[in-house]
């Protein structure tokens, strides 16, 4: 289920910034003041689209499933928590486009954080509310932390900076692991990309220039940490020592340099479509992972 909230925040993501990341003609440059047209079509269009995916994934999830009365989990200890990292990044983004709307709208910056920064927040809440009546779930605490803290991100670093100095960022690489379950962790590259918490990892990019604005250093460059994990054939430890595989479960951390697409110079739009969208995907770059195992270990490009 959490990778249909994940797949749904690509598609959500990737369609409306590509919309609103387009300078070229005057409709898509953001008003200097309210335009009501413009905020009343995004409030119409938002209200559809989330309708649309919430019945949808009534129809083609949930009502494949048993219904049950309301109840919660914990699930807090499953994967390594690699799952929270994905809601954290859904809200973050999912927000971050939902405010850039409302600037295109020409909307004060007090309603682009009331009504378009909690738009992941509110999105997801709703769907986990829907989990909680499904038998086959249960509404996760942990998982609203994580709603909670991507979108807290997001609204912290405006009313701090008015800005996004700090980016949450995802890469991937396939792994072992999902050759062995390709049920649970996908079949092929796109399925693995979004189900296989082995070879994901999570970032915070921080931009360098942006702490220092009157430094010498290139506007682009930020430096990166991550988080991910490794051994994961089953949500739980205890699930997987009762299977058939040994694998040892662990944490990994990293430190890297990253690029901060929006920020590269260039004259064309279609470029600048194209960087701002993608911005969301940590670029390869030299490496340095510390580990439970206590095991160092050096990437000259990691993914």
């Amino acid at each position: 289920m959490k990778h249909v909230r994940f797949t749904f925040f690509l598609i959500f993501y990737i369609t409306t910034h590509t919309i609103t990341s387009q300078n070229s003609i005057s409709f898509w440059q953001n008003s200097d003041t309210l335009n009501t047209k413009r905020r009343n079509t995004i409030y119409i269009t938002e209200a559809a689209a989330a309708s649309t995916a919430l019945i949808g994934l009534n129809q083609l999830w949930y009502a494949n499933h048993p219904r049950s009365s309301f109840h919660a989990i914990n699930d807090n200890n499953e994967w390594l928590q690699m799952d929270k990292m994905g809601h954290i990044m859904s809200s973050y983004y999912v927000g971050k486009t939902g405010m850039n709307l409302l600037k295109w709208a020409g909307e004060s910056k007090k309603n682009q954080l009331l009504y378009g920064a909690t738009l992941g927040f509110a999105f997801l809440t709703t769907v986990e509310v829907l989990d909680g009546f499904s038998e086959e779930w249960g509404f996760s605490t942990g998982d609203m932390v994580a709603n909670a803290t991507g979108t807290g991100l997001l609204v912290g670093q405006e009313l701090l900076w008015d800005e996004q100095r700090i980016l949450l960022k995802y890469s991937f690489h396939t792994t072992k692991y999902a050759d062995i379950r390709p049920e649970t962790l996908g079949e092929n590259f796109i399925e693995q990309s979004l189900k296989d918490y082995n070879g994901q990892t999570y970032w915070l990019s921080a931009n360098i220039w942006s702490f220092s604005k009157g430094s010498s250093f290139p506007k682009w460059l930020n430096i990166a940490v991550g988080y991910s994990a490794d051994g994961m054939l089953y949500g739980t430890k205890s699930d997987q020592l009762e299977s058939d595989y040994t694998f040892q479960r662990q944490r990994q951390f990293y430190l890297s340099f990253d690029v901060d697409l929006s920020k590269v110079k260039t004259q064309s739009k279609f470029l600048k479509t194209v960087f701002s969208t993608i911005n969301f995907i940590k670029i390869p770059a030299p490496t340095i992972e510390f580990n439970s195992k206590n095991q160092p270990k050096f990437y000259l490009l990691y993914f």
